[in-house]
């Protein structure tokens, strides 16, 4: 299984055209455009999770720089997403005016 990186996506695809797009090249488990939480647009990026990982690495190679809605894709595979440090401080912040 590949996980696979979509950048500069227009804010019109879809992913049905995404999937159709990379289908070309073998076959798509799922796809997920990322969307803005608050306003729901696409953020203009999303994933392609490829099964075969031969398959997955040709259509890397074949549809980055491919134009898709008038952009050219970013395509690459997708990196582990990065942990996030906690600041362990709860919002609470030491040496500052007094006391609460």
């Amino acid at each position: 299984m590949k996980n696979i990186f979509v950048g500069n996506l227009s804010y019109g695809a879809t992913e049905e055209s995404v999937k159709s797009l990379f289908e070309t090249h073998g076959v798509v488990d799922r796809v997920n455009i990322i969307t803005d939480r608050d306003t729901g647009q696409p953020r203009g990026f999303g994933f392609v999770e490829m099964p075969n990982d031969a398959e997955a690495d040709r259509a890397i190679a074949a549809l980055n720089g491919t134009d898709l809605g008038g952009r050219a894709l970013n395509v690459n595979e997708a990196r582990p997403k990065a942990e996030r440090a906690s600041s362990g401080g709860g919002g609470f912040r030491r040496g500052g005016r007094g006391r609460w």
